[in-house]
């Protein structure tokens, strides 16, 4: 048993399981009828602010990258455990590039690499709730990048018909099947003033978080899914502060 855990944790195992899941994730959004919501304003703001910071729930990540313009860099801020790096393989594909790092690893050489790429007006993507939960829930690192460079804070998420839930995952991760009605949608950018104060910036977060949670909730009752609850934790895990966190 312990010899075929270490294997499927295996860089080898890592990377092709990322590789098939690059493959099935293009199928299943190419084969998608697409409802696109606002996505011009996400294309738009990318435009005009040379840059922005892109924030997705962990449980709606999978087919984002899809949707990304690869005119313009994206580098992505990923767990270096096991669930970061499948993701990470996933985004190297679509071309997206990947800083390792979390609140509790590599966290300050992280912040200066993303500081970096928004002051050289490429993206960065976050996400939020990951890789430890609560889900669905902003953390402050995105608003602080935006509040230090002045490049917007814009969410984006989706939903497709007939999805399978996983309950078992603590995010409950959306698993799309092909030939399905889909929705993407955006929230509006965000500016975060160099002056806000810090009742100022947890309002911003709470805005944040609210805009992507309702998106999220309508688009998945449009397509008679079940509404996802905020806040679930991985098991075996204590909750722990959210704010100030990345």
């Amino acid at each position: 048993m312990k010899s075929f855990k270490k294997i499927m944790k295996s860089p080898f195992v890592t990377s092709l399981i990322s590789w098939l899941a690059y493959w099935y994730v293009r199928f299943v959004a190419f084969t998608t009828r697409w409802d696109a919501r606002h996505i011009n304003v996400f294309y738009n703001t990318l435009k005009q602010n040379k840059g922005l910071i892109f924030v997705a729930w962990h449980g709606r990540i999978a087919v984002a990258p899809y949707f990304w313009n690869r005119t313009s860099k994206l580098s992505a801020l990923v767990s270096p455990h096991r669930d970061g790096q499948l993701i990470a393989g996933l985004l190297r594909r679509f071309g997206i590039e990947n800083i390792n790092g979390s609140s509790n690893e590599n966290a300050r050489s992280a912040a200066v690499k993303l500081l970096r790429e928004l002051k050289n007006d490429a993206s960065i993507a976050i996400i939020p709730d990951g890789p430890r939960g609560p889900s669905m829930t902003m953390t402050m690192s995105p608003l602080y990048y935006a509040q230090k460079t002045g490049k917007p804070v814009i969410g984006m998420t989706y939903s497709i018909a007939h999805s399978k839930i996983i309950e078992k995952s603590w995010d409950r991760m959306l698993f799309p099947l092909p030939f399905q009605k889909g929705i993407v949608a955006i929230t509006k950018p965000f500016f975060i003033p160099s002056n806000a104060s810090p009742e100022d910036m947890e309002r911003y977060r709470k805005q944040i978080e609210s805009e992507l949670n309702h998106l999220t909730w309508q688009i998945d009752r449009e397509l008679n899914l079940p509404k996802i609850p905020q806040g679930t934790m991985p098991r075996n895990h204590k909750k722990t502060q959210t704010k100030g966190k990345g």
